[in-house]
């Protein structure tokens, strides 16, 4: 007697979602426009690379806060798990950054626009990096755009590529000459299964990455609909982090004060890439308040 086994029918496929590329741009710039200042609690926890792994050490995760304003500024505090002591203190106005690393009682100061990688990965951090995770820039209306259909592990994304003229900024028109120089400034990555932003790749001049995130756990809080899981890597900074939200308000006034990084008395001056113009040291110390 012959025995059969009943083969449980396989789930239906999830259709795709389909959009065209003034959808998707226009999808973007709402999501970019929605948040303009982010008071969060997170986790971070350090995947890859070395930049961070002189000052996380044998902390496998450790909690912190984030305070951001568009456009620029942003101040980031990671703590040892249960103890609660700070493990670094961060912050940048997109000018300068000032970072205190309290078990090595060194403040770290130096231009926002400094990127030469430093032999010392402390010397790597830079607390901007986090700015362009969180916060993004509207597609202008001049830059030209182009839309592809994509695959990666398994996934399908509609992918957003956005150009720009060599040395100049997203949106400037060309000048006349019989040829332009273009490259790519981003990628956007929409997932097709709901349509949300799944990856965002930033370029540096001569088509290197420069920053590579992507973003999952979507959720919607106060109208605003943000991911709550980021991982941020930076191949040129040689580190990815990943960042989990587990308490956030947007849109909120945030006091001048909670950006306010001071050098703490008798703790160590490093100037990173001293001889640049735009490193200034505050004098005293400060704290934030939580």
């Amino acid at each position: 007697m012959n025995q059969t086994t009943a083969k449980k029918p396989a789930a239906a496929p999830v259709p795709l979602q389909t959009a065209t590329r003034e959808d998707l741009i226009a999808q973007y710039n709402r999501l970019a426009d929605a948040v303009t200042s982010l008071n969060a609690s997170v986790t971070m926890t350090l995947t890859a690379g070395s930049a961070y792994s002189g000052v996380i050490k044998q902390y496998h995760e450790v909690n912190g806060f984030v305070v951001a304003e568009k456009p620029t500024k942003i101040r980031v505090i990671g703590q040892a798990p249960v103890v609660g002591t700070n493990i670094f203190d961060m912050e940048s106005d997109g000018q300068t950054f000032n970072i205190f690393i309290p078990s090595q009682n060194k403040f770290l100061t130096g231009p926002a626009n400094l990127e030469r990688p430093s032999a010392k990965p402390i010397e790597n951090l830079r607390p901007q990096h986090l700015t362009g995770a969180i916060f993004w820039q509207p597609i202008p209306d001049a830059a030209p755009v182009l839309m592809e259909n994509a695959s990666e592990g398994g996934g399908q994304y509609y992918v957003l590529t956005v150009v720009r003229i060599a040395g100049r900024g997203e949106g400037a028109t060309p000048d006349g000459s019989p040829r332009t120089d273009w490259e790519i400034a981003r990628k956007i990555w929409f997932d097709r299964l709901n349509l949300k932003i799944a990856r965002l790749q930033t370029y540096d001049s001569g088509g290197r990455i420069a920053s590579d995130i992507r973003y999952t756990g979507w959720e919607t809080l106060d109208s605003v609909t943000y991911p709550h899981q980021i991982a941020l890597s930076r191949p040129a900074n040689d580190y990815t982090l990943q960042i989990g939200i587990t308490k956030v308000t947007f849109n909120e006034p945030l006091p001048d004060d909670r950006f306010v990084l001071k050098k703490p008395p008798g703790a160590e001056l490093v100037n990173v890439g001293e001889g640049s113009q735009g490193a200034k040291v505050p004098a005293a110390s400060s704290t934030v308040k939580k």
